[in-house]
């Protein structure tokens, strides 16, 4: 009940539900009071903040040094296990297998499937218990797609548990103990992962995907003109920062080498 809980206010709490919430606030006080001023001001300000946001510059800004965190793998130490983090999907045995992988998904398992082929004789380690209507778990829906990409079966592992990242760390830590892992996971996520994997006494060697903030080149109107892509993006640092305060309630959080 309480992860159910966590998922919706956390959701409400995201810009988009949030700021549609607020212009909402102001629509009634303008149509059923007479704070008229304070309603218009609370929609213009709402309104501006959401046309910012939507902008490509304003939202790759924050969430560059979020992202910039830890570099991209690029070889080292070898190691016996990749994990990569469950995300957004669905199942439908009728679409191609990648298809099911939604949003952040695809990249993670892409850039584990490349450190898999770089460290050979690894297995791959997949995590995220079952969606509430889905009879496939988040851990599951990974590993047949990459199977279907050419990772035998035998190489992979699956935690069907976990609901969330900090029960993910706890689930790898009973499965392989202290041997040092790539743990990949979009790299804005990855800060956060860090901490609950460490904090759970495991070695895990960053390895982000999924970057999204753009600095390298792009035509000039797609920086100029409003598109769910940027909000997207925007989206992603106020998940985050929601997440790192949720971290820090519960207990230690901050950098992740203390």
């Amino acid at each position: 009940m309480l992860f159910i809980l966590k998922k919706f206010i956390g959701g409400l709490l995201l810009p988009l539900p949030f700021l549609l919430l607020v212009m909402g606030a102001a629509l009634g006080l303008l149509w059923f009071t007479r704070w008229q001023k304070s309603a218009k001001a609370l929609l213009s300000v709402s309104w501006l903040v959401l046309l910012l946001i939507s902008l490509q510059p304003v939202a790759d800004k924050m969430l560059k040094p979020i992202e910039n965190t830890y570099p991209t793998w690029r070889g080292g130490e070898r190691v016996s296990y990749v994990v990569v983090l469950g995300g957004g999907y669905t199942w439908n045995p009728e679409w191609a297998p990648s298809s099911n992988l939604i949003n952040n998904s695809l990249p993670r398992l892409a850039e584990g499937v490349r450190l898999w082929q770089a460290n050979p004789g690894a297995k791959m380690i997949f995590t995220g218990a079952r969606a509430m209507t889905n009879s496939v778990s988040t851990a599951e829906a990974g590993a047949r797609v990459a199977e279907s990409l050419g990772v035998p079966r035998s190489q992979i592992i699956t935690l069907d548990d976990p609901k969330d990242t900090e029960e993910e760390a706890q689930a790898v830590a009973k499965a392989i103990g202290q041997q040092p892992f790539l743990l990949v996971t979009s790299a804005s996520h990855l800060p956060r992962a860090m901490i609950f994997f460490r904090n759970a006494g495991l070695h895990p060697i960053p390895a982000p995907a999924n970057q999204l903030a753009i600095d390298s080149p792009l035509n000039p109107w797609e920086r100029i003109i409003p598109s769910p892509i940027w909000l997207m993006h925007s989206d992603r640092v106020g998940y985050e920062t929601l997440g790192r305060i949720w971290q820090w309630l519960k207990g230690p959080s901050g950098d992740p080498g203390q």
